[in-house]
């Protein structure tokens, strides 16, 4: 197995519904979870943890977003730059950039890269919007993800959108898709994971083994 990180996917599932899902995997700090409220996921410690965020200030922070009909997932504080920038009529493609761009990758002992992606509530061709994207030190990447494809990137592993299928159905089989199913069955030291479906309407689940 190999340890690459934090991992995101966004696009469609085999099921042809649009989805983004998120996992935490850590070897530094793994006392964390997920939890899920109305149209947000958010990462924070585990309780007799709470001070893990006075040791690395990068370790909590909202996840996954619903706004204006967008589901907006990453592995930081971008995930809420990009929605706010999406919710004042900023398009999905700039919104990213330009947040991955003004935050640039995170400055602790690794470098962490950012990482983010975002998905349109349609799986109408003509309508559909899917980015992925990712900044680390020496370049900064958006890019569109194919209607009726799915990609995902991670922190420390191939640092470029990869395609996967993802074979998972509501926002509760892709929490656990994501965390060690599939393609993601590859990847070690798993913490938490989220993820998000739209099926006539946003879906968010989390998974705490």
């Amino acid at each position: 197995m190999v340890y690459t990180g934090r991992i995101l996917s966004v696009g469609m599932n085999n099921d042809g519904k649009p989805f983004v899902a998120y996992r935490v995997s850590s070897r530094s700090f793994p006392n964390r979870q997920c939890l899920k409220f109305e149209n947000r996921a958010a990462i924070v410690p585990i309780e007799g943890f709470e001070n893990d965020i006075y040791k690395n200030t990068y370790i909590a922070y909202n996840c996954l977003r619903i706004v204006d009909g967008v589901a907006v997932i990453s592995n930081g504080s971008q995930t809420d730059v990009i929605a706010d920038k999406i919710a004042l009529g900023m398009n999905i493609r700039d919104a990213m950039a330009y947040s991955l761009l003004t935050m640039d990758y995170e400055k602790d002992d690794y470098n962490t890269p950012r990482i983010a992606g975002a998905v349109t509530s349609t799986d109408a061709e003509d309508e559909y919007e899917c980015y992925i994207g990712i900044v680390n030190d020496n370049k900064i990447l958006v890019e569109a993800v194919p209607f009726g494809d799915a990609a995902f990137i991670s922190t420390y592993g191939s640092q470029v959108p990869d395609k996967v299928e993802f074979d998972a159905k509501g926002a509760t089989e892709s929490a656990k898709f994501i965390f060690d199913e599939g393609t993601f069955a590859n990847y070690e030291k798993p913490v938490t994971s989220c993820a998000a479906v739209f099926d006539g309407e946003w879906t968010i689940d989390v998974y705490n083994p």
